[in-house]
């Protein structure tokens, strides 16, 4: 494998707007690509906005999803990675020709669809349906995989992706700045937000404190330095809907640490180059082969009823 420069993003986008998100999918494309990455990933449901569905009836979320690679969504993104010559992982709610809803990421270049996941673990509307598979692709000769927001706190998802031959997973979120049964957590006041040039060192305090950065550090590093991948997460910021987000979109090597990372308090991207020899010099690699299945396979996967509740969407 050659080293790859990946760039990850950042961006305040606008509910159900896609002409608007496109447009700004378009503009950190083209910045990332003259800085020289070959790939830029953006944040789940980049395309259409994700807080504004959380209402949404049926019928609503049929006429904002889209077919996969047919709507016009995927055809946008394809013809912006063929302009710069980069690929593109950005997140959109699809509809089946059996209209079942998901929540799906795609990664995109300029012959078309690359790879799409659905999300495992949805929750922001009862009307969509969960998908059912992990999936590990091809890009620029590295193995890929893509897990969306709550799939990764489930870690054996990482790890399943990891053991399927990811090298590289793709972490596009929607999070932090919400309430939560964790101490510290809640939202942050989107005033802040609207005063953050004349006073930047409020919002950052909220951003980076236990609402926001310092709990993605409890885990993120983790799930990276245990299965020796790298992390690439990304995350909007400023309001979705009525809710504000942090940004803070990374990325992290196998060894658990921050090697790019979205500082500014506005639109922003951060590029790392991603190097192979890491992958095996990392901890996470020793552990992985000194694993004993035989041991816990049948308690890992024995029967069990999943159930998921999360707190802010009853709030």
């Amino acid at each position: 494998m050659e080293p790859i420069k990946i760039a990850t993003a950042q961006f305040e986008n606008k509910s159900g707007d896609k002409a608007y998100n496109l447009q700004m999918i378009k503009k950190l494309s083209g910045q990332a690509a003259s800085e020289g990455a070959n790939v830029i990933a953006f944040h789940e449901c980049s395309v259409t906005g994700y807080s504004f569905a959380r209402h949404f009836s049926r019928e609503q979320m049929l006429e904002i999803a889209e077919f996969i690679p047919d709507g016009p969504g995927v055809r946008a993104l394809t013809e912006i990675a063929g302009e710069y010559n980069i690929a593109i992982l950005a997140g959109l709610f699809e509809r089946d020709a059996d209209d079942k809803i998901y929540k799906a990421q795609v990664c995109v270049d300029k012959n078309g669809l690359v790879a799409k996941f659905r999300k495992l673990h949805p929750f922001i509307n009862k009307h969509i349906t969960p998908g059912d598979e992990y999936v590990v692709f091809d890009l620029y000769g590295w193995k890929c995989g893509i897990l969306i927001c709550y799939d990764n706190n489930i870690f054996e998802n990482v790890r399943a992706t990891k053991l399927l031959g990811a090298d590289i997973i793709f972490m596009p979120h929607v999070t932090m700045c919400t309430p939560s049964t964790r101490p510290g957590a809640g939202f942050v006041d989107p005033a802040l937000w609207e005063n953050r040039e004349a006073d930047p060192t409020s919002l950052r305090k909220e951003f980076e404190g236990l609402k926001g950065r310092e709990w993605l550090m409890k885990w993120l590093p983790a799930r990276a330095y245990d299965n020796a991948i790298y992390a690439i997460f990304s995350n909007p910021i400023g309001m979705d809907d009525d809710q504000l987000k942090n940004g803070c979109s990374m990325i992290i090597d196998p060894y658990g640490d921050i090697i790019a990372e979205c500082r500014k308090l506005d639109n922003d991207i951060a590029i790392a180059t991603i190097t192979p020899d890491k992958l095996e010099k990392a901890g996470g690699y020793r552990y992985m082969k000194a694993r004993r299945p035989e041991l816990y396979r049948d308690i890992i996967g024995q029967p069990h009823v999943s159930e998921q509740k999360v707190v802010w969407l009853e709030e």
